[in-house]
């Protein structure tokens, strides 16, 4: 359709040297997006105008469009990306139209506008605005952001046109993008008066229950105008008194899922009998731990879900081979029948037997059905969207398993990806092609039934919740093509916290963010758009690493040597002002005295210096260069696990990481005060003055220095992320925390964790759940963490603070934890504020004493103090049995509602 003469007005202030940017995004002939900029103008800086006399194309039927702020040929602000303004050209007696319209920023309900709430939750069905022939026309646009599924939007004013305030008669809007309502009015007759109307929310339901919006009524002077002329107005958000919507939900991995057809593990299959159980308990997010590929070694030790190889691709592990089509061996069948019973009837997880089976029956089926599904439409489409990532990552699996080994740096002449193989990878005539084409096939089936997974959930309404790791292995598929983006002579981790003293060591290379920001985080975009297949929702692990990440150098195994990176280091200049002397060698060399020598190492002391430490001076020794490293250390230690050999080895890892002061990664000039050095015998043997002086230095750099610095990073790179995809952000913000992300959190709008025993004040033990933000999600145990009756019976003198000051009961708290006192602990969770309230289902299970495992122990997910852990919790009790147990159904269901969720 032929459009012209569209004039855009908006007030927005700007300061000198500002200009206002009009971005039109269409797509043309041959269905390509692109995006046409208007500059705009100004006679005050304040009031912006553009005209645009023709549009970029004569079939443009509807375009997006958005504002932004340039200076010094550089955007430096934009609207609200997750949804941009939609036009229409669909008035048939005029071609003309005046816009006048509002900025649009982040708005503090953009939860409502996430595919978790328009897809899932607030069902409503979104389309075009029907063509008119008025000869002149009002437009109306709005947002309506709180409606339910079963409300929708209409207008009703003091004219008769407008329904003459009757509700009845109020006309009706269209939805034309989720939560963007609009209509057309016939203005003929009212040229040149002013209208007053209000919005209203039609409950299709129930008439009698529609709601008029809360504000008072809205106006408008409509301007004498020509014929054929479209006035456009986009108008402040309709608000309505309807309650912010609560929801409840279970956190559980994927590989812990058992029903009666599983192989073993949770799979695609038993995640639509999960949903099952969460929509017959009214639940309504179900939550898992990320599902990508961690195929290195096929040992147990891949069993680490957040070790990937790669951030596409899906495990292989999780395919339902019960919706494959079965082999026709028949004596190959009924070999796989009966391995499914016995593997399914394992207490816990067998990674390796569970990997080997699922790959010899996908490696049997390949043979029998490939070059069928190979050849088939649907896989066509399938390659096509996914080849950029899918045929390095084919490439990689095939190299992994030639070389016997994911170290590709022993790959020989395929070392790194080359973007030359990529064609004939990609030919099905090929002998490349047919080199890796199992791995499409197995990549493909996995799509289709995570997919398939993700529909029924819709269908279900529930909201599939996943994770996006922050790191990935250093031997992955994505630094073995990207390894520009990655920082490979350092690991990421954490600094000690409650479960780990030592610190975090997850062992992943750090991100080269100076690479990453060139391209505008083109592969963290992708990542995410990618998982929006799947979810509607996404926990962003460790989001402090979006901030600053815990660099330990390579050499080390424990996190304590690690430095905050990026960091304003420390001068010494810097340090001396506090009143600490400096002392290079003294604070950043380890400090072992013969005194440290014999209370760490005791009996064993004289063996210690003997064999390896050597004397310095006086009674000061140094580390011999054989052992000066914690991965030397363990080197010389392998295979050795007496309780002496585990002594000597932790008490030489002590040594090494006996400093005051760490040297900065990039600045031999600057310094890092080490992170708990007061728990060291560096520390200890200082003067009281020179103590104080660094414990005002360590809260100074560790909690204010860096705050300003660190929100400009995250600043850098969030903004882009949380706005790639229409899914819910949500955050594992737990830690040391800096004051800047709260900032960030706020500003982006991105749910918080609020964890009852692990409160963000310090000045509290135990959070108060009444206090929890809105925008946040409540729970009483992750993944990380014991499950709540671990932690119940852990530490007695905690939880007898708990029993009597914040379930508020008098008398010794009982040990175990009853079912009656786990369903109060989350009862009070469900009547928190935060939106979301996510329950581990050993937690949920904890309340029925009948139920639940007699081992706590044995419902512990993960330990993150133990590097080598092995991943393999599975439910104890089928998903089929669990929704056949009307007690407990109806238990949870009820708690649910009576708690407004």
């Amino acid at each position: 359709m032929d459009a012209s003469n569209i004039t855009f007005h908006i007030q927005y202030s700007t300061t000198y040297g500002e200009e206002l940017l009009l971005n039109l995004v269409y797509f043309d002939k041959k269905g390509a997006q692109q995006t046409s900029v208007y500059r705009m103008n100004t006679y005050d800086g304040h009031n912006w105008r553009v005209h645009i006399q023709q549009l970029p194309s004569t079939d443009i039927k509807a375009f997006h469009y958005y504002y932004s702020v340039e200076k010094d040929a550089k955007v430096i602000k934009s609207e609200w990306q997750v949804q941009t303004h939609l036009f229409y050209l669909n008035t048939l007696c005029g071609k003309s139209y005046e816009v006048f319209d509002i900025w649009t920023d982040a708005p503090q309900d953009t939860y409502l506008y996430s595919s978790a709430f328009t897809n899932c939750i607030n069902q409503r069905e979104t389309k075009a605005l029907e063509p008119n022939s008025y000869d002149i026309t009002l437009r109306l646009v709005v947002h309506a952001p709180q409606l339910r599924s079963f409300e929708r939007l209409a207008v009703v004013g003091n004219l008769d046109v407008l329904g003459a305030w009757n509700i009845n008669k109020a006309l009706a809007m269209t939805e034309q993008q989720h939560n963007e309502w609009v209509i057309d009015i016939n203005a003929s007759s009212f040229i040149g008066e002013k209208i007053e109307f209000k919005f209203v929310a039609i409950n299709t339901q129930n008439q009698s229950l529609s709601l008029w919006e809360t504000e008072n009524n809205r106006s408008i002077s409509i301007p004498i105008i020509n014929k054929g002329k479209t006035l456009v107005y986009s108008l402040n958000q309709a608000f309505f008194d309807i309650c912010d919507i609560r929801l409840a939900g279970t956190l559980i991995p994927l590989f812990s899922l058992r029903t009666n057809n599983s192989f073993g593990i949770g799979d695609f299959g038993d995640l639509k009998r999960m949903i099952d159980f969460m929509s017959c308990t009214n639940q309504r997010v179900l939550q898992l731990l990320p599902i990508n590929d961690t195929t290195a070694s096929h040992t147990w030790k891949d069993s680490y879900p957040y070790s990937c190889v790669s951030v596409f691709a899906l495990h292989p592990q999780y395919i339902n081979l019960k919706a494959l089509p079965s082999l026709k061996d028949e004596k190959l069948y009924r070999h796989f029948q009966k391995l499914q019973k016995e593997l399914n009837g394992l207490e816990s997880l067998d990674y390796e037997k569970v990997n080997n089976a699922k790959n010899e029956y996908l490696s049997l089926l390949y043979k029998q059905e490939g070059a069928k599904i190979l050849a088939s439409k649907e896989f066509a489409t399938f390659f096509e969207n996914n080849q950029e990532w899918l045929v390095p990552y084919a490439r990689f699996c095939s190299l992994r398993d030639q070389y016997k080994t994911p170290l590709f740096s022993n790959w020989g002449e395929h070392k790194q990806w080359k973007e030359s193989w990529r064609k004939p990878l990609s030919n099905p005539k090929s002998k490349e092609y047919k080199e890796v084409a199992y791995y499409y096939f197995v990549q493909y089936l996995l799509f289709s039934q995570m997919q398939e997974a993700h529909a029924y959930a819709l269908h279900k309404q529930v909201i599939l919740k996943g994770d996006i790791p922050i790191g990935v292995d250093r031997h992955s598929c994505d630094v073995w093509v990207e390894p520009k983006y990655f920082n490979l002579n350092s690991q990421a981790g954490a600094p000690p916290d409650a479960f780990s003293a030592n610190g975090q060591n997850w062992g992943f290379p750090t991100y080269n963010w100076s690479e990453m920001l060139k391209d505008n985080c083109a592969w963290w975009t992708k990542r995410f758009q990618h998982m929006s297949q799947f979810f509607d929702a996404y926990r962003i692990d460790h989001v402090l690493g979006f901030f600053r990440i815990w660099s330990i150098p390579y050499h080390s195994i424990h996190g304590l040597l690690g430095q905050f990176e990026p960091a304003l280091g420390l001068s010494k200049d810097e340090i001396e002002a506090y009143g600490l002397r400096f002392q290079e060698k003294l604070f950043t060399t380890p400090f072992i005295a013969e005194w440290v020598i014999e209370r760490v190492f005791k009996e064993h002391s004289e063996e210690v210096k003997e064999k390896y430490l050597e004397l310095d001076h006086d009674d000061i020794y140094r580390i011999k260069p054989a052992f000066d490293t914690q991965r030397k250390i363990a080197k010389a230690f392998e295979g050795k696990h007496s309780d002496k050999d585990n002594w000597l080895r932790e008490g030489l890892f002590t040594l090494v990481s006996n400093v005051l002061f760490i040297q900065d990664n990039h600045n031999p000039h600057l310094f890092h005060p080490r992170i708990t050095a007061q728990q060291n015998h560096m520390y200890e043997a200082l003067w009281q003055h020179d103590k104080d002086s660094f414990n005002r230095l360590y809260e100074d750099y560790y909690y204010k220095r860096n705050n300003q610095y660190w929100y400009c990073e995250a600043m850098k790179k969030l903004p882009t992320l949380v706005q790639a995809t229409k899914m819910l952000v949500c955050a594992e913000d737990l830690g040391m925390v800096p004051t800047c992300v709260q900032w960030v959190m706020n500003e982006l709008r991105i749910f918080s964790l609020e964890i009852q025993s692990m409160p963000k004040d310090f000045n509290v033990r135990f959070g108060h759940l009444n206090r929890n933000p809105y925008r946040s999600v409540a729970t009483i145990s992750t993944h990380d963490m014991p499950t709540l009756r671990l932690w119940w019976d852990e530490n007695e003198e905690q939880t007898q603070d708990y029993y009597n000051n914040m379930l508020y009961h008098s008398g010794k708290a009982p040990h175990p934890l009853t079912g009656q006192l786990a369903q109060e602990i989350i009862e009070k969770h469900l009547q928190s504020p935060s939106a979301l309230c996510v329950i581990s289902l050993q937690d949920w299970l904890s309340m029925n004493e009948k139920i639940r495992l007699s081992d706590p122990q044995s419902e512990r997910i993960n330990i993150p103090s133990n590097p080598n852990h092995y991943w393999k919790y599975r439910m104890h009790i089928t998903i089929e049995d669990l929704i056949a147990n009307h007690e407990l159904v109806n238990s949870i269901a009820e708690m649910i509602r009576l708690s407004g969720r």
